[in-house]
C-alpha cells in the first residue's frame, strides 16, 4: 500500500500540477517550465518505475494499470489530443476510478464487485469535487471586478462543501485501513 500512494503521490500529485501549470498556469507559479518539465518527467518516470517493479513483484495484472495511469497523467493535464482528456469524465475516471482500481489490485492481486463499487464511489466523488471546484477556480481567474466580499460569499459554500469532502475522504479511508488491519 505505501508503494501504491507514494507512486499516485507523484505521478499525480507532482508530475500532474507540474504539467497543468505548464499547460497554462492555472495555480501562476514562476517555476521555469525546464524545471516543471523536469519536475513532471522525474516524478512521472518514478510512479512509472515503481508500478512496472510492483506488477513484476506482486501482479503482472499491473501492467497494464501503468501503462493506462502513464498516459491518462499526460493526456489529460496537456489537454492531449484536442483536449478530449481533459473532461470531467476523465477526471472522474483518471482521478477517482482508476487510482482507487490501480490500488487495489496492487495489494489484493485481484478485482472483484466491492472494488468496482467503490471505484464507482471514487468516480462520483471526484465528479462532484469538480462540479464544486470548477466555478469556484474560474470566479477567482476572472472576477478581478467583482467586489471582494461578493467574491467570498460566492465561494465560500463550494469551499466549505469541499473541506467536508475531503474530510469525509480521510475518514473513510481511515476507516477502511483500520478494518483490513482489525
Amino acid at each position: 500500500m505505501g508503494w501504491t500512494l507514494l507512486a499516485f503521490g507523484l505521478a499525480m500529485g507532482i508530475g500532474a500540477h507540474a504539467l497543468d501549470e505548464l499547460r497554462g498556469r492555472p495555480l501562476a507559479t514562476r517555476i521555469p517550465d525546464r524545471v516543471l518539465w523536469a519536475l513532471a518527467a522525474l516524478s512521472i518516470g518514478g510512479a512509472i518505475a515503481i508500478g512496472l517493479v510492483t506488477a513484476y513483484r506482486w501482479t503482472p495484472w499491473l501492467y497494464p494499470a501503468v501503462g493506462v495511469g502513464g498516459f491518462l497523467v499526460v493526456a489529460y493535464n496537456l489537454e492531449l489530443f484536442g483536449g478530449r482528456f481533459h473532461r470531467d469524465l476523465w477526471f472522474a475516471l483518471g482521478w477517482g476510478a482508476f487510482p482507487l482500481l490501480t490500488a487495489y489490485l496492487a495489494c489484493a492481486e485481484r478485482l472483484d464487485a466491492s472494488a468496482l463499487v467503490a471505484a464507482v464511489f471514487a468516480a462520483l466523488l471526484s465528479h462532484a469535487q469538480r462540479r464544486l471546484s470548477t466555478p469556484v477556480r474560474e470566479l477567482r481567474r476572472r472576477a478581478e471586478n467583482v467586489p471582494a466580499p461578493m467574491r467570498a460569499s460566492a465561494i465560500e459554500a463550494p469551499e466549505s462543501a469541499l473541506r467536508l469532502l475531503s474530510a469525509a475522504t480521510v475518514a473513510l479511508a481511515v476507516a477502511l485501513v483500520l478494518a483490513r488491519w482489525t
